[in-house]
């Protein structure tokens, strides 16, 4: 039996050990009906630092789901994995080592990242398990192993095949930090602060000047030309006109476009290659002269003149001041202003021209929206998110980086014509740069040499095909196509993730999946919030409000933390907060005590159902209806309303009434119903604890149980007792009323009573009532109680009937002290004045007029004389 205080260290140690020694959470595998089993497609973290507190959050919410399910009877598999390739574990390990990748051949440098990820992965298992998340251990992967490389591989011969893939020379999203291309999805908005700069520019062959307001002069010198928007009456005359670049000199055309702002600046503006996506847009949709200032290092070019060698911070300021001295320069004022900025590192990004591959997304917009429609959403709010993300791409997905860490793409060129020679399936995984060709000559022209392609993918176009790697999607030469090893897996339950990740993870996995499979990845996604500080603001290093996993579980229980992690609705952020973590510490205080005191009360199981007394009945069928509203709740992703109800009943009706009434009927008899319900009812509280509470609810079956894990007994489902379920309740309500009476006439609360008459109907739950609370006469009565409402006062809304009255505030106050008022149709009718309903609140106080002491138990009126 629970022995002692509870001692959270060595009982949660313990248990964590003994679930991934015995393969408590294994996937056992082998169904044929998959239906029997429960997959989740559990996000892989990037290796990029440290365990931090937004993991304990969502992997504690993706194990409440997987606990659930699993006590549900589904075979749960519920894998772990690492997303360790790419620029995140990149940039790691160069400030680990201080290196940078370009000082390297690509796979010295890629050694040199798995050793240090390593070591960052083996701390994050050990984290991870220790947090008791149910993750099957056995099912492991990382994204940076040769069998996800061959996945991630065929993943781009199988699309290259149907015409989704394509290489081309283009304007591209550009970091010159991390000097590689990037997605859309990758850069984010960032308020900053700059300068806006009115400058003068020349009509060619003319006297006449304009001017243009710029935060990028340095771009002046990739100008190629000027634009006019049609209906701008004061500045159309220029159409067709030339215009001098001051400073660099070159005449560029002066064209109308509808895409000009006119409210922006003079409404004039230039057009530069490239300074954003509309210059992008100009420059395709009007032919334009292609003038790259900016290379990939962020440095200017050749043709910026004496400025070259510059970065391009230091370029604008000289040429700034140079504008100054030369008379163009018309004003400069301080700004702030949204920049897009990689979201890796910061960096404000460019647009360069440069050759990528890319995946086709725009042209089927409308299908991955309905694949999204297909899926079932927790929060539904959070499928706006992902609509809103598809219905504003504007680009391809660029899935090649240019980067020493990341899976090779298994392509080669000809030396000769430039065909593009793909891997075989079978050489998979393959490395152009230490790897040779399928083939020995070009099948096009010959030609006996190659180049290798030196790029790498994208981590998310590996990353986006998790619910592939997970079922062992692979070739298969006889049947000459591509399938799932294990179907019973696929298409996934649930994806849950972060709401940050909606645009990266889930949006290229659907597109990913869909591909490739012609099926929708997941059935349910679930969204979680972010974890915010207790001033409700986004923990970030710079702010230094970040909190350590460590530092929280050193002063705290894993339980206290997972009990805090249902705290709010799934999809809202949750506020880190140390009330929610000793409140489910008083929590487990009051398990644990209760549960001492059950097993006092019955040292033997009762495992047959006697003839139970109307209350024990009623406990149970009550029960039933919370089991079923748990339940449903669950169902539904909603783990703060499940956790909050089951508490409210398990500490208030069950410990604060029930137990104390059991407790009394099993020290003076040994009363079997009182026992059964006991025993049944605690044993059901266990169990549906058991996904929150996950070690004290162990340890507490194991105690007083048979033994094995709660975590594989069955979730309870209703007893179907029928009972009077009202009267129950308003016996409870009775019992506490009477015990809060005596509290406050400070009565010991075996205290006797003489006579409690209550209006209200506890029939068959009298004798209980009487007992547990030393009742000598209990009365029940069906009539209205004599009480009444009396007034006691008036709250006035100062903030209202101040600024309204003025000097009259007092006279008002005078006469509501004296009683001298009304109230008239909902008015206060005071002092000569009528103040109208949202200008007060009438005091109300129910009042007994018979003999006794009221109190009240929710509606119930219960009258103590004593």
């Amino acid at each position: 039996m629970p022995s002692g205080e509870y001692d959270p260290e060595t009982v949660e140690q313990k248990w964590q050990d003994r679930w991934v020694a015995d393969d408590t959470y294994d996937y056992e595998g082998g169904a044929v009906d998959p239906n029997t089993v429960f997959a989740i497609d559990s996000p892989p973290p990037t290796v990029s630092g440290s365990l931090h507190w937004g993991h304990v959050y969502g992997f504690t919410l993706q194990d409440f789901v997987a606990r659930f399910n699993r006590m549900r009877g589904k075979d749960v598999f519920f894998p772990f994995g690492y997303d360790d390739n790419g620029i995140a574990s990149e940039r790691l390990t160069e400030s680990e080592l201080g290196v940078r990748h370009q000082e390297y051949e690509r796979h010295e440098f890629q050694e040199m990242c798995r050793d240090v990820c390593q070591e960052y992965e083996a701390d994050f298992t050990e984290k991870m398990q220790n947090l008791g998340i149910s993750i099957d251990w056995d099912q492991t992967y990382r994204t940076i192993a040769p069998r996800v490389q061959r996945i991630s591989q065929l993943s781009f011969i199988d699309l290259y095949e149907q015409g989704r893939e394509y290489r081309k020379r283009a304007p591209t999203i550009w970091c010159p930090e991390c000097q590689t291309a990037i997605s859309q999805v990758e850069t984010e908005d960032d308020e900053r602060g700059s300068h806006f700069h009115d400058i003068e520019f020349a009509v060619v062959d003319g006297d006449e000047t304009f001017t243009i307001s710029t935060t990028r002069p340095e771009l002046l010198p990739a100008c190629v030309a000027v634009f006019v928007h049609p209906d701008d009456d004061a500045n159309r005359h220029l159409v067709g006109e030339e215009a001098e670049i001051p400073l660099f000199g070159q005449r560029v055309p002066i064209i109308e476009d509808e895409r000009v702002d006119m409210e922006t600046g003079s409404g004039i503006v230039m057009c530069c290659t490239f300074g954003d996506q509309t210059d992008i847009e100009w420059y395709q949709a009007h032919g334009l002269d292609l003038r790259l200032a900016i290379d990939e290092s962020g440095t200017m070019t050749e043709v910026a003149g004496e400025y070259e060698g510059l970065s391009a911070e230091e370029a604008r300021e000289a040429i700034v001041e140079d504008l100054d001295d030369g008379g163009y320069l018309l004003d400069r004022w301080e700004i702030s202003h949204v920049v897009q900025v990689h979201e890796r590192c910061g960096t404000g990004i460019e647009f360069l021209v440069t050759e990528q591959w890319y995946i086709k997304l725009l042209d089927k917009k409308e299908e991955y929206l309905r694949a999204g429609r297909e899926m079932d959403w927790y929060p539904e709010k959070m499928f706006t998110r992902y609509k809103n993300w598809i219905e504003g791409l504007q680009w391809g997905w660029s899935i090649s980086r240019q980067r020493s860490s990341g899976i090779p793409f298994p392509v080669w060129y000809c030396d000769g014509c430039d065909t593009e020679l793909v891997a075989d399936r079978e050489q998979l995984p393959v490395d152009p740069l230490s790897d040779d060709p399928p083939v020995d000559s070009c099948p096009d022209c010959g030609h006996d040499e190659f180049v290798p392609e030196d790029d790498v993918f994208d981590t998310w176009a590996t990353s986006s095909l998790t619910p592939l790697v997970n079922t062992d999607w692979d070739w298969d030469p006889e049947a000459e196509e591509m399938v799932v090893g294990r179907e019973e897996l696929y298409p996934m339950d649930l994806r849950p993730q972060g709401h940050d990740i909606i645009s990266f993870w889930l949006f290229h996995t659907v597109v990913k999946c869909y591909e490739h499979t012609g099926e929708v990845p997941f059935d349910q996604v679930m969204i979680n919030g972010m974890v915010l500080d207790e001033n409700r603001e986004k923990m970030s290093k710079s702010k230094g409000n970040v909190v350590s996993p460590d530092e929280v579980l050193d002063q705290f229980p894993v339980d206290a933390a997972r009990y805090w992690a249902a705290g709010s609705a799934v999809g809202d952020d949750l506020p880190y907060k140390v009330t929610g973590l000793r409140a489910g510490e008083r929590l487990m205080r009051k398990l644990w005590n209760a549960s001492k005191l059950v097993d006092s009360l019955t040292p033997e199981e009762r495992l047959e159902r006697p003839e139970l007394r109307e209350i024990d009945r009623w406990l149970l069928a009550e029960l039933d209806a919370h089991v079923e509203y748990v339940t449903e709740q669950f169902e539904n992703r909603a783990f703060s309303k499940a956790r909050d109800d089951l508490r409210s009943f398990f500490w208030h009706t069950f410990c604060d009434d029930y137990l104390e009434i059991a407790k009394q009927r099993l020290r003076d008899e040994d009363d079997p119903s009182a026992a059964y319900a006991l025993q049944t009812a605690h044993r059901r509280f266990v169990k549906l604890f058991a996904p929150y509470l996950a070690h004290i609810t162990e340890e507490l079956w194991n105690d007083m149980y048979e033994g094995g894990s709660v975590h594989r007994t069955d979730w309870p489902e209703p007893l179907g007792l029928e009972a009077d379920l009202e009267a129950g309740e308003t016996a409870m309500a009775v019992v506490g009323a009477l015990r809060k009476y005596k509290t406050d006439h400070q009565l010991p609360l075996n205290a006797d009573l003489d006579t409690v008459l209550v209006y209200g109907d506890v029939e068959g739950f009298e004798d209980d009532v009487r007992r547990v609370m030393h009742v000598e006469t209990l009365e029940t009565s069906s009539e209205e109680p004599p009480v009444e409402s009396v007034v006691t006062g008036v709250d006035l809304d100062y903030s209202v009937v101040g600024p309204e009255y003025g000097s009259q505030v007092s006279d008002i106050e005078a006469a509501i002290e004296d009683g001298e008022y009304d109230v008239v149709d909902g008015e206060l009718h005071v002092a000569g004045v009528e103040l109208d309903a949202e200008m007060f609140e009438i005091e109300e106080e129910r009042r007994y007029a018979g003999e006794g002491v009221m109190v009240e138990a929710d509606d119930t009126v219960v009258i103590v004389r004593n």
